[in-house]
């Protein structure tokens, strides 16, 4: 079968490399791709919102299944689009995806259907936010209702930065139209969990946990980012925190969906906050997260196309997830000043040594020059991925391995993965 793969980062790197293993595809084509999925898959100029072109795409090339790997043309209603023309897609319809289109909406559906979360209110008018938060218990979290890569939100230790706050989101309009609509949220702390899971509509099949690490600096310190490294599975996420989510989050929320006439196909994404008082719903997303897609999918036994089909279709009971009994570990190689400003165009090298096995090196903001060099093309560059046989091994050959890769500007964090450590 031809495959079309819509998107251009790490994540999608890792997609197209999971469904390269697949004895049912004989093509893959990316858009619009990038340096490292060039060398798996034809790319494609076409942008991932360009959904005419891409419709047309993949009917003049006669596309059996296209994965779309973006939150914004989820959001957006590419599936919509592409069903409409009677084209196989992977992914949420945009009634769906809204689950992490719109952070009030997911907020009032956890409240609705009784999902473990953090307390909110919802505010459109600036002038309601600040005095909600005279009096509001400090610290206090705002977040920009809309998409804002990952962004858009702000966790304020005092009064005065939650003003600024307000400020920046929903007056200044940073985070643009996401910013008209702003949750303020309370203050959760614990351990963060990342769990992904392939759902059908009604059927919701867990993948293997990961975490993330948002923050640019070591120690948690500096700007939220898109994600600066990540490891799989979580010492954190324990056999009780896997029932307690399975009775109390996962089908709930598929159920919530399908009651409120939304019925999801694709990968849920579910943020998760340990708490003391258990684990609460921080944030969904309505794909694959980035990075951590490259430490998940990399020890996925199965043939992803069977199992994405099976979403599609309706038939995910039939199918039992499995995984590696090992660990990985991503780090992502930045350009310095990245996620503020940060020069690009220089050249990469060191790609050798990457067996696609053990270690992998997925490309996230990287071009072809014209002399056909790879080069930097983005603040996050690559995500080195290694696998070892618990954590603190697939972490040390991670960093062994960020070694091989030279670029002028390399920044990257030193910690990831230190909290295994404390587990």
């Amino acid at each position: 079968m031809k495959v079309l793969v819509v998107g251009s980062g790490g994540r999608e790197h890792a997609i197209c490399m999971s469904v390269a293993k697949s004895s049912k595809v004989e093509k893959i084509y990316c858009a619009p791709g990038n340096a490292g999925i060039g060398q798996i898959a034809e790319c494609v100029p076409i942008g991932a919102m360009e959904f005419d072109k891409l419709v047309s795409f993949a009917k003049e090339k006669e596309i059996d299944f296209t994965i779309v790997g973006m939150d914004d043309p989820l959001v957006g209603g590419i599936v919509d689009v592409f069903e409409a023309e009677g084209l196989k897609v992977f992914g949420p319809r945009k009634n769906a995806a809204i689950l992490e289109g719109s952070k009030a909406f997911s907020k009032d559906l956890m409240k609705k259907y009784n999902i473990p979360t953090a307390g909110y209110e919802n505010f459109t008018d600036p002038q309601k936010a600040l005095e909600y938060i005279e009096t509001a218990k400090m610290p206090i979290v705002l977040k920009a209702d809309g998409l804002a890569l990952g962004k858009g939100v702000l966790i304020c230790n005092t009064k005065e930065e939650a003003i600024e706050g307000v400020a920046t989101i929903m007056q200044d309009k940073k985070f643009g139209d996401a910013g008209n609509t702003m949750v303020i949220e309370e203050f959760m702390t614990g351990r963060e969990v990342s769990v992904l899971s392939f759902v059908d509509g009604k059927t919701i099949q867990i993948m293997s946990s990961a975490q993330d690490h948002k923050r640019a600096g070591d120690g948690d310190t500096g700007l939220n980012t898109g994600g600066m490294g990540t490891f799989s599975p979580s010492p954190f996420y324990t056999k009780e925190v896997d029932e307690f989510c399975k009775k109390y989050i996962y089908q709930a929320t598929v159920d919530a969906m399908a009651a409120e006439g939304r019925e999801f196909k694709g990968v849920i994404f579910f943020g998760l906050m340990l708490t003391e008082d258990g684990p609460k719903v921080l944030e969904y997303n309505a794909r694959f997260g980035d990075p951590e897609a490259q430490v998940v999918l990399p020890r996925m036994k199965n043939d992803i196309i069977d199992v994405m089909e099976a979403c599609v279709d309706g038939t995910l009971d039939q199918i039992q997830l499995e995984f590696e009994d090992n660990a990985a570990v991503c780090v992502v190689l930045a350009s310095d000043g990245y996620p503020v400003s940060y020069e690009k165009g220089f050249e990469i090298s060191g790609f050798d040594k990457f067996d696609n096995e053990n270690y992998f090196c997925f490309h996230a903001g990287t071009a072809l020059n014209e002399a056909g060099k790879i080069v930097t093309n983005g603040g996050r560059v690559l995500g080195v991925t290694a696998k070892g046989t618990d954590l603190k091994d697939a972490r040390a050959k991670a960093y062994a391995a960020t070694d091989w890769i030279s670029f002028k500007n390399k920044y990257m964090r030193h910690d990831i993965g230190k909290a295994i450590d404390e587990a």
